[in-house]
């Protein structure tokens, strides 16, 4: 059964590897990882040979970066959030800091009934 079941796997993933085109037969993919080709892995290959994900993505970023950067509504409205985020998260880590304090007040508590 489980020889059946291995050869049925292998199968499929052999079918996978096919239709996914980027298998390099040495354990890995030949645009990105071994998980498989990558975001810009088929844009890649419209590049000159040599080129790589890594370029696409860099221009993704830059591209994003420059349209947030120009814009200085939208600047204005990702510094308040932000800004609402980080003292959403301070507000958060204090009250788990009183919490804690509390849980160990209780714990000396306890064990100062018990001796």
């Amino acid at each position: 059964m489980a020889k059946k079941m291995s050869k049925k796997l292998r199968k499929k993933m052999r079918r996978l590897e096919q239709q996914a085109g980027g298998w390099n037969g040495n354990g890995g993919w030949r645009n990105g990882t071994a998980a498989g080709p990558g975001l810009f892995g088929t844009l890649s290959r419209a590049l000159p040979k040599g080129r790589t994900e890594q370029f696409l993505l860099g221009a993704a970023v830059g591209v994003a970066a420059a349209y947030v950067l120009s814009d200085e509504d939208l600047r204005g409205k990702l510094m308040t959030s932000g800004i609402k985020l980080y003292t959403g998260l301070l507000g958060n880590i204090e009250e788990l800091k009183e919490q804690a304090a509390d849980i160990q007040a209780e714990m000396a508590a306890e064990h100062g009934s018990d001796v």
